[in-house]
């Protein structure tokens, strides 16, 4: 089971968070026919939208990153229940392993922005970004909230692909300091986490968030544990939506072909086939609308 916890150091001024979702991020290669590289690029964004969800109580964040690589832009998406969804533009990118490692930070690019959009279900949505300083994604991540959120963060994103391409493990933490932390709190944090081994490694033993917490911290208080699954919000009502925004011109084009509409979900790859008497009568919809 997919899951992400946040928890607190007990005597300790860190906020942590830990996520374990190898689950999820096997059902997004299977769905999208991911290459090795492009689901280590996506499946560290999935872990990472899931580690910046993990409190929330109502809303959605969708995590996004374009850094001019060959993989193109990355989108990540997670809300308050658990659910994530995320796709990445260019599925079967191949790229040489380099010292038996998968060269993310190379697919991605470095050439770009990493950008926090927040829909918390408020009149405005909170978006800011910040440069890519590495590709790595977590190393971004970390530089985001740093820089842009202004909390000092350790990021820890993780995932293992198998030789057939099966993801193995996938997952992280985010650790942030608050305000009282004291100068011999970080530094004992900074050595424990210089000789912490990577994170695909205590996954591929075994190790759940909580005892890879538990590694920094000798004494960790759970404040929840959430399920992760793999869920898209595309419906049929938000297909049509999208048609209506093109325009009148767009709607018209596709009529003269005289044939109907198919549209496939980026993040599910479900198929809409839109008929062209539905599409008629969105049209004739729209020009009601627009003379009222």
């Amino acid at each position: 089971m997919a899951y992400v916890i946040r928890a607190i150091p007990v005597n300790k001024n860190f906020r942590t968070f830990a996520v374990e979702c190898r689950d999820v991020v096997e059902e997004v290669r299977k769905l999208q026919g991911l290459s090795p590289v492009a689901s280590a690029a996506l499946g560290r964004a999935l872990a990472g939208v899931a580690l910046l969800s993990a409190d929330l109580k109502t809303g959605k964040i969708l995590l996004q990153i374009s850094g001019g690589g060959p993989l193109g832009e990355i989108l990540a998406e997670g809300d308050y229940q658990g659910n994530l969804r995320g796709t990445v533009r260019n599925p079967d990118v191949y790229l040489k392993i380099k010292g038996k490692k998968l060269p993310v930070g190379e697919a991605v690019g470095k050439n770009g922005f990493i950008s926090v959009v927040k829909d918390l279900g408020l009149k405005e949505i909170y978006q800011s970004s910040t440069k890519l300083v590495s590709g790595e994604i977590a190393e971004d991540l970390a530089y985001y909230l740093t820089v842009s959120e202004q909390i000092p963060s350790a990021v820890s994103l993780g995932v293992l692909v198998g030789t057939d391409g099966k993801i193995l493990a996938a997952g992280g933490f985010l650790i942030q300091k608050l305000p009282e932390a004291k100068d011999e709190e970080i530094a004992e944090l900074e050595e424990k986490l210089r000789n912490l081994p990577p994170i695909t490694t205590l996954l591929s033993q075994g190790k759940g968030p909580e005892e890879v917490l538990a590694m920094l911290f000798p004494d960790i208080k759970i404040l929840e544990k959430r399920e992760l699954r793999y869920k898209c919000t595309c419906n049929e009502e938000r297909v049509e939506s999208m048609l209506v925004a093109l325009g009148e011109k767009e709607l018209e084009d596709f009529i003269k072909k005289k044939e109907p509409i198919e549209v496939i979900c980026h993040f599910c790859r479900k198929k809409y086939i839109i008929s062209l008497e539905r599409v008629k009568e969105l049209l004739k919809e729209l020009k009601t609308k627009k003379k009222r």
